[in-house]
């Protein structure tokens, strides 16, 4: 069984990177309190924009003085965090609908889809603005603005997913034998539904961490001095001509972490699809 699995796993690469991408950050930021070289928020106006390597800044420092590499580790776990969160909050809520809405069917289905419809009539950017807006900046008010963008996603795959298998002959067996629908609905319908699950949750993360960012770098985010990507690249942009370090590798770790969950989210896609196996 093990055998036939890893023979599948060799044959997609972007999988393997993907996965790999996502370890290397995740390890980063699991282990940011030994790898860091100074404390993130601790400043020193009188080594600010030093470059890559001098005075003990191995990334360089900001306008504060403070470590780069130090604040990318920090943030890391921010966005991780964020992107956990969002998507397994607005993930768990959006299979809900579509598993009660696809599987029900009737009145709840069109009740359940016309709420879907109107979170997916604004942009997801925008919708997270607002919301963080109303709420006020904070980790909590992000994680919330996030995962409502993340409903509709889940909900509409998994509701056609649903309609798909709610009258092939294991689910009528079931019904024959006497079990309640709600019961259908988690035993035997919600089990055949894991695959796109698991491919949306990857996908998911690396759209959350790149909203999230988008916030911090509108200063509606994780409030200062915390760390995080986005505000990284914020403090930085006045100092893009002398000092691009400062936005530059915040960028450029924005860029791997959703490159990797892209990666290893079309990499789960291919694997778990099963007309793909052989």
């Amino acid at each position: 069984m093990a055998a036939p699995f890893r023979t599948r796993l060799r044959r997609h690469p972007p999988i393997i990177t993907g996965g790999a991408l996502v370890l290397l950050i995740g390890g980063m930021a699991v282990a940011a309190p030994l790898l860091a070289p100074h404390d993130p928020n601790q400043t020193h106006l009188i080594l600010r924009l030093r470059p890559p390597g001098a005075d003990g800044f191995p990334l360089g420092s900001d306008g504060f003085g403070r470590d780069v590499l130090s604040r990318l580790l920090y943030g890391a776990r921010i966005s991780l965090a964020v992107g956990v969160w969002a998507v397994g909050i607005g993930g768990a809520a959006g299979v809900l609908l579509g598993l009660v809405g696809g599987y029900a069917g009737g009145w709840a289905d069109v009740v359940l889809g016309r709420i879907v419809d109107v979170i997916m009539a604004f942009p997801a950017i925008l919708l997270a603005l607002a919301i963080v807006a109303a709420l006020g900046p904070s980790l909590p008010n992000s994680v919330v603005a996030i995962a409502v963008t993340m409903i509709p996603r889940f909900s509409r795959v998994i509701r056609g997913v649903v309609l798909a298998i709610r009258g092939l002959e294991f689910v009528q067996a079931a019904q024959a034998l006497g079990s309640t629908p709600a019961r259908i609905a988690v035993r035997h319908v919600l089990p055949n539904v894991l695959s796109p699950v698991i491919v949306l949750t990857s996908l998911g993360v690396g759209t959350a961490i790149l909203v999230e960012a988008s916030l911090s770098f509108l200063g509606l985010g994780v409030p200062p001095p915390t760390a995080t990507w986005g505000s990284m690249i914020t403090d930085g942009k006045e100092y893009m001509d002398i000092a691009p370090w400062v936005s530059g590798f915040s960028g450029a770790f924005i860029m791997a972490a959703v490159l990797g969950f892209n990666l290893l989210g079309d990499g789960l896609r291919d694997l778990l699809d099963p007309r793909l196996k052989t």
